[in-house]
């Protein structure tokens, strides 16, 4: 029996690899674009950065070192230069898709860097498997633009699993919604009617402003911004301002805020400010063909009615005043129950003498106006 040479005694100690094997290596040298292993075989095993992972701008360098151990996979045993061509993304890929088809089995929230912001949406990689999110599962709400999330570490679950198609699909929204709908059921549980809340403005409306209080969104309303009166929400507010304001309704899940807190009320002390027989002076905020509203403080409205003006016959009060004029005049009547105060230019003036004719004529200049029905059917009309 003849001896074998040594070359023959080493290459027989050599284990033989097969395509598709997985086996065990030792790294020998690291460049920035190949990692080269020992694998037990007569050749080194090559692993190029394309092999290695789907993530762009990867240095190898920084993920792996001569003496580490991996586990590959064989894609070739001969690239035709003798060299052994080696796959740790496929593996991995292999192995996470096992991963994902637990995930999604167990509806597993998973944790995952987005990787690439898309036109349609978000692509994050876990082991190796690609999982695309669209932008109408990114948010419970729409979101425009989504680089913001370009780097960041989201949650989500697999809402579709078809490795046939490697169909692979993330939703972020249903974590969202269910996430907010239980801080919604504690917030519920825990506030009620007259409690002061802090939250921020979250959308700005022509009727008012939703604010987050924490788990659930108020409605401030227009009527509600202040005791005084708003035109237009937007220019008292914006998106992302905080706003304390109290609960002034809770109606199932929809809550009611308000801004005019008691202490503020103008009302409060209005009887020793504007009682009968005092001169006021404010600035006429709107008119009707019946008479002026003017404004003597935020929140306080008083009528001069067109026939206590002037002295003088005036068909309508705007011709002779404008929206922001400023009128001094003497209060003739309060009531504050009804929040009610009623102006007279005329009772300022001096006295003419007078006839028993003319008093009666000027009885029969007092009207009583309900401002407040007045004001009902001006905002109906708006």
């Amino acid at each position: 029996m003849s001896e074998l040479t040594f070359e023959q005694m080493l290459e027989e100690s050599l284990k033989t690899i097969h395509t598709g094997e997985v086996v065990e290596g030792t790294v020998i040298d690291v460049k920035p674009e190949e990692i080269v292993l020992n694998i037990g075989y007569k050749s080194d095993g090559i692993l190029t950065k394309s092999e290695y992972t789907n993530e762009p701008n990867v240095d190898l360098t920084t993920v792996a070192k001569p003496g580490d151990t991996m586990e590959v996979k064989v894609l070739k045993v001969n690239d035709g230069e003798g060299q052994v061509i080696l796959t740790y993304k496929r593996l991995a890929a292999d192995r996470g898709n096992k991963r994902i088809e637990e995930a999604f089995n167990n509806k597993e929230v998973l944790t995952a860097k987005v990787a690439q912001v898309l036109d349609g949406g978000l692509s994050v990689i876990i082991d190796e498997v690609r999982i695309f999110i669209p932008a109408s599962l990114v948010s419970d709400a729409y979101e425009k633009d989504l680089t913001k999330y370009a780097g960041q570490e989201i949650q989500f679950v697999i809402s579709e699993y078809n490795p046939k198609r490697r169909r692979y699909i993330g939703d972020r929204k249903q974590l969202l919604v269910a996430e907010k709908a239980e801080m919604q059921r504690k917030l519920l549980e825990s506030i009620q009617v007259g409690d002061v809340v802090e939250g921020v403005v979250k959308n700005v409306t022509d009727f008012g402003a939703f604010i987050d209080i924490g788990g659930a969104d108020g409605l401030l309303h227009i009527s509600e911004m202040s005791w005084g009166r708003v035109e237009n929400p937007r220019k008292v507010f914006k998106v992302g301002d905080t706003v304390k304001s109290f609960i002034k309704e809770i109606s199932g899940t929809k809550i009611a805020l308000s801004l005019k807190f008691e202490d503020a009320n103008p009302w409060k002390d209005a009887e020793q400010k504007y009682s009968v027989g005092s001169e006021v002076t404010g600035k006429v905020a709107r008119m009707t063909d019946f008479g002026a509203f003017i404004e003597l403080e935020p929140g306080v409205d008083a009528l001069l009615h067109v026939s206590q003006i002037s002295k003088e016959h005036i068909e309508k009060p705007a011709d002779v005043l404008k929206t922001g004029d400023e009128v001094t005049a003497k209060v003739v009547d309060f009531n504050g129950e009804d929040k009610k105060i009623s102006l007279s230019i005329k009772a300022m003036l001096a006295p003419e003498p007078e006839t028993e004719d003319k008093e009666t004529e000027e009885d029969a200049d007092v009207v009583s106006v309900d401002i407040d029905a007045v004001i009902s059917a001006e905002e109906s009309e708006e």
